[in-house]
């Protein structure tokens, strides 16, 4: 029987016009799951989106077998809409408060009533691979990882922001989701949040402050406790590179074939960011790690919002959190730690209908207002991108994207990267841990690691 795969189906949720008022959400705000999942855009989705079609239509197979011994004759595709009907893709865990706020928009806006408008659970990590495989069955509406943006634009899966939206947008949420949501000079996307990143966990009764990484180090040794950071991660090292300016991009097509890449490793910048996590590293404090869960006696550890909870619990009363800290380069200037930033965000999918694109442009705008994000916050606890939603009450008490949020200003929107880059990223910092360079390093020693390192990633894109 001929079966169209598009995603991991489950069963849809239809919101029609005759819904009315929306009713409260029994969501928990447990980000964990969700937002590691994000973080590990940095090692997974990456990977996902540079895997084949093919790939995800045998995933998709082999459930459909499962279902199949079932029921043999059952078709499975997700929800068919017409002209009067609006396809929303979301990550499972806010399809009832999707459908709550659709409701609600539905209601306030009756001039969009006679849309039958249909949620169904797919996460930001399958979006983009299954809009590009078939962009004529894929959502009209849908979230999806910053760093895929710029495949979908190449294979003709996103509108460009309404004009009537644009002012709006760029003016009402932070730089960086702006950044992540447009291709050259064009705003492509909706941003919905700006929650995933790295920063400063400290125990506030070891740590004085909290803006100096020498400072850090020194209360941590002088305490005898543990600063954890990950140098062998392709993900957190970047704080130490971008910080001096060593830059490390790709390019790649609609497929998700690297075509070009944009790497300075090999510069007097990145021996600076490379001295340091040697300098980090000879520190008795040191200990390699990132997760709160693994990590003793801690004074304190680089670490993301899905371990606030973690956090909290490890340091008690003295539980404090700050952006990234400045260090001292060997070259005697002063350098603000950067990295990585990740964001998710709300596309449009282009429209033949002019009806219909002017209802999921107004969809769209109303998903990611921010009375909607701070909605999303309290249900679920994603860290909102606009600025308003940013300052609220209830934003501001979270101390955690409290500080995500100012650390995020000094990053740069994760894009995609090779799968090898990532393993290479991990020998690189290895050669640190295991002592292959130290301090007594020369200059020409570490530039030399640097320039096996930059030629290598260079060869990941030819």
């Amino acid at each position: 029987m001929k079966k169209k795969l598009v995603s991991v189906l489950l069963a849809a949720t239809v919101v029609s016009s005759m819904l009315a008022g929306c009713g409260s959400s029994e969501s928990t705000t447990e980000t964990a799951t969700e937002e590691t999942a994000t973080e590990e855009t940095a090692e997974e989705t990456t990977e996902e989106s540079a895997e084949s079609t093919e790939e995800a239509s045998e995933e998709t197979a082999e459930e459909t077998t499962e279902e199949a011994a079932a029921e043999e004759e059952e078709e499975f595709v997700t929800q068919e809409v017409g002209d009067d009907g609006i396809k929303i893709w979301v990550a499972d865990n806010v399809v009832d408060f999707t459908k709550e706020q659709v409701a609600a928009f539905q209601e306030a806006n009756p001039d969009y009533a006679n849309f039958t408008i249909v949620v169904e659970p797919v996460g930001e990590g399958d979006a983009a691979g299954n809009m590009i495989t078939d962009v004529e069955a894929g959502a009209d509406i849908y979230a999806f990882a910053q760093d895929q943006i710029a495949r979908l634009v190449t294979a003709g899966a996103l509108e460009e922001v309404a004009p009537d939206n644009v002012d709006a947008v760029k003016s009402e949420n932070d730089a960086g989701a702006v950044s992540a949501a447009t291709v050259g000079d064009t705003l492509y996307a909706y941003p919905l949040t700006s929650d995933n990143g790295y920063f400063l966990y400290y125990d506030k009764s070891v740590v004085t402050d909290p803006s100096s990484l020498e400072a850090i180090v020194a209360d941590c040794e002088a305490a005898g406790k543990n600063f954890y950071f990950e140098i062998n991660s392709g993900w957190y090292q970047t704080a130490f590179f971008f910080a001096t300016g060593a830059e490390l991009t790709y390019e790649t097509d609609d497929q998700g074939n690297f075509t070009a890449a944009n790497v300075t490793y090999a510069s007097d910048a990145g021996v600076t960011a490379l001295k340091e996590i040697i300098e980090l590293q000879s520190s008795s404090a040191f200990q390699n790690g990132s997760s709160v869960g693994a990590a003793t006696n801690v004074g304190a550890i680089v670490d993301g919002t899905w371990d606030a909870q973690a956090a909290q619990d490890l340091f008690g009363d003295n539980y404090a959190c700050a952006k990234l800290p400045e260090f001292e380069g060997a070259d005697g200037q002063t350098y603000q730690m950067s990295g990585f930033g990740g964001y998710k965000l709300l596309g449009v999918k282009p429209q033949t209908n002019e009806e219909k694109l002017a209802a999921c442009d107004a969809l769209a705008a109303y998903l990611s207002s921010e009375e909607v994000q701070i909605a999303r916050y309290e249900a679920v606890g994603w860290g909102p991108s606009n600025l308003n939603a940013q300052q609220s009450d209830a934003v501001q008490a979270d101390e955690a994207l409290t500080a995500l949020a100012e650390q995020l200003q000094y990053t740069i929107p994760q894009g995609q990267y090779p799968g090898d880059y990532w393993t290479l990223a991990t020998s690189l910092g290895d050669s640190v841990i295991s002592g292959e360079l130290t301090v007594d390093s020369t200059d020409d020693d570490i530039l030399a690691a640097l320039q096996t390192f930059q030629d290598t990633c260079i060869s990941y894109a030819q």
